[in-house]
């Protein structure tokens, strides 16, 4: 096995994965970045979601929104739902982990909130039951995918974003992902801060 030339094939593969995207990603995400300014300055929060490396990336997302990005400002108002163990073990024995989010979504959420909601297969139950539980609330719901979007490319609304990595490998959708986490937040403290116009 040629180590160099295998590791070489995934800088190569992430690389032209991310230029494939920016043709079906870059006008969804200016749209996702709207209705997220949005919704912090209607005084709304948003709330992440997601299961293992989603997980990180629901966790990492807010953690740039509460402290900062790469430009000072204040905090802004978001929750990971993927950290506090005692709701998550709770939830997951009493109702099954299907709910371990909804139930979160349904107790914090209030009209005119969002869920970030990120699944890489786009087939996670317990994200599409907060997707579900963020429409019977009147939140709006930008959801990360690949695969072609799965069960939650086909549940999402007009008024949703949909950002569908066009992928089918899992790591590949992940580093995208990960891409679209930095551009979400760019694009949320640009338009608060008022950069560039």
């Amino acid at each position: 096995m040629d180590l160099i030339s295998r590791i070489s094939q995934h800088f190569a593969d992430s690389a032209q994965t991310k230029l494939d995207a920016i043709k079906v990603l870059a006008a969804p995400l200016a749209d996702a970045v709207e209705l997220m300014v949005g919704t912090l300055v209607g005084n709304g929060k948003i709330l992440a979601c997601g299961n293992g490396g989603s997980a990180a990336d629901a966790q990492h997302f807010v953690a740039e929104l509460v402290g900062r990005f790469e430009m000072e400002r204040q905090g802004l108002a978001s929750i990971a739902l993927t950290t506090d163990s005692s709701i998550m073990t709770a939830v997951s024995n009493d109702y099954g982990y299907d709910a371990v989010f909804a139930r979160q979504v349904r107790a914090l959420g209030q009209p005119g909130d969002l869920l970030l909601a990120i699944s890489t297969s786009g087939n996670s139950p317990n994200v599409v039951e907060a997707i579900r539980a963020a429409h019977e609330n009147d939140l709006h719901v930008v959801a990360l995918t690949g695969k072609g979007g799965g069960d939650i490319g086909r549940m999402l609304r007009e008024t949703d974003v949909h950002l569908c990595v066009p992928s089918e490998r899992t790591a590949r959708i992940q580093e995208v992902h990960a891409l679209i986490v930095h551009c979400l937040c760019d694009g949320v403290d640009c338009l608060l801060l008022g950069v560039g116009e």
